[in-house]
């Protein structure tokens, strides 16, 4: 077993600020809140398993979160080392997902 932390972001503590920011984008994505309301309990996306390598953003953590709603085992990982909110990152790492996304990644660490 590893003893890696299923996540790595800049500071967790910005888990509750990107919480209320998901919250507020919720409002403005309706197309996936209407997929978690139609399909949310028959979970067609069970048994997949999503590897993400997109923009970690307040909005890719609606999509996330969408997945996992919708059945599927998801980590995720930022496409870029510039654009990664911070704050995003650290709510869906706070919520149990694994992610690895922080504004700043080296080359390196990329």
């Amino acid at each position: 077993m590893s003893s890696k932390p299923a996540y790595k972001v800049a500071d967790i503590n910005l888990a509750d600020f990107g919480r209320k920011e998901i919250i507020m984008a919720e409002k403005e994505m309706p197309g996936l809140m209407s997929l978690r309301k139609k399909y949310g309990e028959t979970k067609p996306l069970k048994g997949a398993r999503v590897a993400g390598c997109l923009h970690m953003t307040i909005q890719t953590a609606v999509l996330i979160e969408t997945l996992i709603e919708l059945g599927a085992e998801v980590q995720w990982s930022s496409c870029n080392i510039f654009s990664t909110q911070d704050h995003a990152a650290a709510a869906i790492a706070k919520a149990g997902i694994p992610v690895h996304a922080w504004k700043g990644e080296t080359d390196e660490e990329y």
